[in-house]
């Protein structure tokens, strides 16, 4: 991997775990929606596809 002049590889990995952390936060915090979601796409499924009811 290139260096950048003028980067800090320390402050980067620093950077990088902060995000990290964000995401793993928004996914904890998204976690309780994940069966309302999956039961939402079924529904919808089960609604445009023709079959049984």
């Amino acid at each position: 991997m290139a260096q950048v002049g003028g980067r800090n590889r320390a402050m980067s990995w620093v950077a990088g775990l902060f995000c990290a952390g964000v995401i793993v936060a928004l996914l904890w915090l998204a976690m309780p929606m994940g069966p309302l979601l999956i039961e939402y796409a079924g529904d919808t499924l089960r609604a445009i596809v023709p079959g049984e009811r």
